[in-house]
């Protein structure tokens, strides 16, 4: 019956939604791929998005583009190839009723998902077949660490994520091309092109791809997919994914101080990095009217401010972690430890004693919150010298 509805409606005649899977291991640059497509002036799409996260606190949908107003919807706490699979129904039939507020529908995955599974929804379930149509199937790798995921050993019966991402892709983006040389990058493309030889292969970094080549393309077959994975329409499979990799996600209200910040990520990264596979967050550091927007897979690390806080918006610190055996513990702590009160001890004008160049110097208050450090205070030296007090405490600033 199910081949038999396809054949029957020819192309001009389905007037299904398009869906687009943004899939991709963790870090490898999908969620810049998806703000790319919704700042591109030239398709004149509307997109509806479905964002996955691993853990149960969304970090992506407040990095997403503040240029697009697309209707967002999260399916959050699991892997939308497992745990919330019903989940992405609901969304998607909830979508369906705000159908004339968008013309295709972009679901990023969480990194550890298998996009078998989500592919598999709109073959499976005859609501969503009579609403929507797969587009195709996009997989970003990170040039800098595909071959350690494709390498990774896993557990008996656990899939590799990272293969599955390629072997079920349309398009694939090799991403990251400026960290990895020309020889790696040949390497790369042809191990992945073992894994799927069908798929057509950009190189790119930032995720710089003409969304022409990736949406509306019509690329998904079904014949391709069933020949590969005679079991690609069996709903009975289970996904099981790796019980050594975590997730740690937090969210908590309230100011984190900037010099403490830099501790700890510096710490995180030297103690942890090797761990992690991906690291994100948005936090709200105290003197600063801009989000602060981390991001990093393993070492590298990457942080700005950007993007200021919207009138109304709540101004909060949201994480998530996912490694192999991370310590969830140290990561709270830290992040706790880094909190602090927008109240400050003293006042613009007021006389302090500095923890200077020179040791304790006697100084002005001249500026509260510069910078997102607590003060700005001028010492009372020949050059009149400006110092900051990263942290409003005792051993950067005090009474007379």
């Amino acid at each position: 019956f199910l081949f038999i509805k396809m054949s029957a409606m020819s192309e001009s005649q389905d007037t299904r939604i398009p869906v687009t899977i943004l899939t991709g291991f963790l870090g490898s640059g999908k969620t810049t791929l998806l703000n790319h497509i919704l700042d591109d002036q030239t398709h004149g799409m509307r997109f509806a998005i479905i964002e996955n996260e691993f853990g149960d606190v969304g970090v992506d949908e407040k990095i997403l583009s503040e240029k697009s107003d697309e209707e967002v919807i999260e399916v959050m706490n699991g892997c939308i190839c497992c745990t919330v699979r019903g989940d992405l129904v609901v969304a998607l039939k909830k979508l369906h009723k705000k159908i004339e507020k968008f013309d295709a529908v972009i679901i990023e995955t969480t990194g550890l998902a298998d996009p078998a599974p989500v592919a598999q929804t709109f073959f499976v379930d005859d609501d969503i077949q009579s609403m929507y149509v797969l587009d195709g199937i996009i997989t970003v790798v990170d040039a800098k660490h595909i071959m350690a995921r494709l390498d990774d050993e896993k557990p008996e019966g656990v899939e590799n994520e990272a293969e599955e991402q390629v072997a079920f892709a349309d398009r694939i983006l090799v991403n990251k091309t400026d960290l990895a040389s020309t020889i790696e990058l040949d390497n790369i493309e042809k191990r992945l092109r073992k894994l799927n030889p069908m798929a057509a292969f950009y190189r790119c970094t930032q995720s710089k791809v003409e969304p022409k080549n990736l949406i509306g393309i019509k690329a998904f077959s079904l014949s391709r997919v069933t020949e590969m994975d005679p079991e690609f329409l069996d709903t009975e499979g289970e996904h099981e994914h790796d019980p050594s990799v975590s997730s740690i996600a937090f969210k908590f209200d309230g100011y984190l101080n900037m010099h403490k910040l830099s501790e700890l990520i510096s710490d995180i990264i030297q103690n942890m990095g090797a761990n992690l596979y991906r690291y994100k967050g948005v936090l709200n550091v105290a003197g600063m009217s801009e989000k602060f927007v981390f991001q990093g897979v393993g070492m590298l690390f990457s942080g700005n401010f950007e993007g200021t806080w919207s009138q109304g918006e709540k101004r909060e610190c949201r994480f998530v972690f996912i490694g192999k055996d991370i310590n969830k513990k140290t990561l709270t702590d830290g992040f706790t430890a880094c909190k602090c009160d927008d109240k400050l001890r003293f006042q613009l004008g007021d006389s302090v004693q500095a923890n200077g160049p020179k040791g304790w110097t006697p100084g002005k208050i001249i500026k509260l919150w510069d910078e997102g450090n607590p003060y700005r205070i001028e010492l009372q030296d020949e050059q009149g010298t400006n110092v900051w007090a990263p942290v409003d405490v005792d051993s950067f600033v005090k009474l007379p």
